[in-house]
């Protein structure tokens, strides 16, 4: 007696290979993490330096009452800080790392694993923006312990226009990351575009001392946008459209930018 012949369809499946999972994610988190640790210099100024233009600042802005009960330590240094701890992470950490790892080759190979590069770049970005969060969270502290700081009338869009900025910032470092071939030029490029930022934002002076051809620039620059986004979110009132385009430009033209250059080795 023959038996009838097995329909290939009903036929059991091999089971598909799964790819790494959120534990693979974790223990990549976990590497990136101690590699940023052991990054000294990384690691200490994105931290220590927006602390230090806060304590610098507070003397001749804790007392003077601009809207509202907010002062300008509130509505003008607060903000410029808190953009100061992510453009440092965003716009020199980040990039020097990831072009650290092309030019060792570290993305290139583990193209050929489970593990493909987009994990590593996923898990760099979570815990340099882990970092982010706790140079804010210190700096915000500070001011409220020792300097009386208020806090934001409307706190969350002021965490929706940081995680904005964080995007342009980190937008910005990854134009660099895709065009720098070396972890060198990464951190000499990040720099440089760092000071150009903070410069024409205010970090060093304000913006009203800028040439007149060069402060209208200034508003739709990440650092400008930025703070006068945050700005507004502390003081509860209406946040720039103007800030919001710009920051919103930066996301997606770095993304564009970023997208057609950046290459794995």
């Amino acid at each position: 007696m023959s038996t009838p012949a097995m329909n290939p369809a009903d036929a059991p499946s091999a089971a598909a290979p799964k790819g790494p999972g959120l534990r693979a994610l974790w223990v990549l988190m976990g590497c990136e993490a101690r590699m940023v640790m052991r990054d000294t210099s990384g690691l200490i100024i994105p931290l220590g330096m927006p602390l230090l233009i806060l304590v610098t600042s507070a003397a001749s802005t804790v007392g003077e009452t601009v809207r509202d009960g907010f002062t300008a330590f509130d509505l003008f240094v607060l903000p410029i800080v808190f953009v100061t701890v992510v453009a440092l992470i965003g716009v020199i950490n980040m990039p020097s790392f990831l072009a650290s790892y092309r030019k060792t080759g570290v993305l290139l190979r583990l193209g050929a694993t489970p593990a493909s590069p987009m994990f590593v770049l996923v898990a760099h970005a979570l815990v340099s923006i882990a970092q982010a969060a706790i140079g804010i969270a210190l700096a915000f502290g500070v001011a409220l312990v020792f300097f009386g700081a208020n806090p934001p009338a409307n706190p969350g869009v002021a965490l929706a226009i940081l995680l904005l900025v964080t995007a342009a910032m980190y937008g910005v470092g990854m134009i660099i990351a895709s065009l720098a071939p070396t972890q060198n030029s990464a951190l000499a490029i990040g720099f440089v575009v760092f000071l150009a930022f903070a410069a024409m934002g205010g970090l060093f002076g304000g913006r009203q001392a800028l040439p007149p051809a060069l402060a209208p620039l200034a508003d739709w620059l990440p650092v400008g946008a930025g703070t006068d986004a945050l700005g507004a979110a502390w003081a509860g009132s209406a946040i720039p459209l103007a800030a919001l385009l710009a920051l919103a430009a930066t996301v997606a033209i770095s993304a564009a930018v970023a997208g057609l250059f950046f290459r794995w080795e």
